[in-house]
């Protein structure tokens, strides 16, 4: 009988053994073609999407779909703190609708609100011609002109007593909702830099930050062809060149470790006219130029920064014009990312600085 049973007790056992190598191999061999059935997506279907799709190259480039802050009315500046900033749109050669905020010095926020932000444009118009510096910005991508750190940024030089011009390109905001690429923005920041231009006979300067700045430098380049170049150009968190920002974001850690990537990744965006040539573009500038960049900045390494920064001085110190190329650079125990170099004590007077140099660089060069 205990024989029996222990028989038994032994199939039970044996039973059981078998059963759970059964599952775990059905387990294991599941999570194993999960795993590879994940990395046949990674590796061999979303690189031959990316290479042949231009919708999903621009829609990851420019992110025109977040719109942050989310439900803003960008009609009333004032729903984000800024004070002295009319609203308006400006309508380019294309029939390009762009929506535009201009925020005044603070000197004059007091008389702006007597007057009302859309009452009389040309009282606005003769404010932006009384005789401070006017910085036409180009936001970066994602998101609108009502973005936080763009919104603190606008403080910080509305307190020096700049005119700050800050509009959507096409396909952000509440500006025109159509089908964009680098030519269409380009053209964006010309239209808005010449209507600038109409109104004003004071010195017009350019600020980018990070995609703002490949689209400012290429506007620049176009601009110094016109014999028409800004007083200044102010780049914040920028990359040499499109093919290098794309290899060193952070998305792509994964890919460029093959020998592929090129093909699949940025020679595509290239031949689809996504260049952004920040280097080429600027090398024969004679404009002013500030770079700013932090060191742990994990979006556009600062090297891409510092890389432009040394091939324009390099441009400009054969040509005895070495002297108006400056960086500046931020540790990164400061923990300003790249985002919010707007959030250091410094900037006024350093962009004060820049500008007072750039006037009389330009003024000695007439």
């Amino acid at each position: 009988m205990d024989s029996v049973l222990l028989l038994i007790v032994l199939s039970i056992l044996v039973s059981c053994t078998v059963f759970w190598y059964a599952v775990c191999f059905l387990v294991v061999s599941l999570l194993v073609k999960v795993i590879l059935l994940i990395v046949f997506i990674l590796f061999v279907i979303v690189p031959i999407v990316y290479k042949n799709s231009y919708s999903i190259q621009k829609a990851f480039l420019f992110l025109n779909f977040v719109k942050w802050p989310p439900n803003f009315d960008l009609t009333n500046p004032s729903g984000v703190g800024l004070e002295g900033t009319r609203n308006l749109y400006i309508t380019g050669e294309d029939n390009v609708k762009l929506g535009v905020w201009h925020i005044l010095p603070a000197s004059l926020i007091a008389e702006s609100n007597k007057t009302g932000v859309g009452e009389n444009g040309a009282q606005w118009d003769s404010w932006l011609d009384n005789g401070r510096p006017v910085i036409v910005y180009a936001h970066g991508n994602s998101g609108t002109r009502g973005a936080g750190h763009r919104v603190q940024l606008y403080h910080v030089l509305q307190k020096k007593e700049y005119h700050v011009i800050s509009f959507d390109y096409r396909g952000y905001g509440d500006s025109s909702d159509v089908p964009i690429n680098e030519t269409g923005l380009v053209q964006d920041t010309l239209t808005v830099y010449k209507w600038v231009q109409k109104r004003t006979n004071r010195s017009v300067f350019l600020w980018g930050h990070s995609l703002g700045t490949g689209i400012s430098s290429h506007a620049v380049s176009i601009l110094h062809s016109d014999d028409n170049e800004p007083a200044g150009l102010v780049l914040e968190a920028p990359f040499n060149n499109l093919k290098d920002e794309v290899t060193s974001h952070p998305f792509a850690r994964m890919y460029t470790i093959m020998p592929w990537f090129d093909y699949f990744f940025t020679s595509p965006m290239y031949e689809n006219g996504l260049r952004f040539e920040s280097d080429k573009n600027l090398a024969n500038s004679k404009t002013s130029i500030l770079i700013l960049h932090a060191k742990d900045d994990k979006i556009i390494p600062y090297e891409l920064g510092l890389k432009l920064y040394k091939g324009l001085l390099e441009e400009r110190t054969s040509s005895n014009a070495s002297d108006s190329v400056q960086m500046e650079t931020y540790e990164s125990d400061k923990h300003y990312g790249h985002k919010f170099i707007c959030e250091d004590p410094g900037l006024p007077n350093l962009v004060d600085s820049f500008i007072e140099k750039s006037l009389q660089r330009r003024n000695i060069a007439s």
